[in-house]
């Protein structure tokens, strides 16, 4: 019981960035990312280019990902470049979470009712 708890804990602890990557839309934002291969960032009009999602809606998703720690954004003059570089801490304690819950998952008897 006290694993239940602590993983619920866990679980609200990682509410923000599991918000995030919940969302389809945001999904195909980190992949388009991705395979553009831009390391050192891309703009949002690049991005809006990959989409479907107007140009607002794509920073609005940016923003987004970016308070939850799963993007970076650096500014030139008055250009803004995003770029996939995940905060070590968070994604340190969304993998615990994961690892919790399957630690805890694979401890428990089937509750299916289904007789194998």
């Amino acid at each position: 019981m006290h694993d239940i708890k602590h993983l619920a804990e866990e679980f609200k602890a990682c509410q923000k960035i599991l918000l995030a990557l919940g969302d389809a839309n945001r999904q195909h934002l980190i992949v388009e990312m991705m395979q553009m291969g831009e390391c050192d960032g891309v703009r949002v009009g690049a991005i809006t280019a990959k989409t479907n999602l107007s140009r607002p809606a794509v920073s609005h998703h940016l923003q987004i990902l970016k308070e939850a720690g799963l993007i970076k954004m650096r500014r030139e003059g008055t250009k803004n470049y995003y770029y996939f570089d995940a905060d070590s801490e968070a994604m340190d304690r969304l993998l615990r979470m994961l690892a919790l819950a399957k630690e805890i998952m694979e401890s428990l008897p089937d509750r299916s009712g289904e007789k194998s």
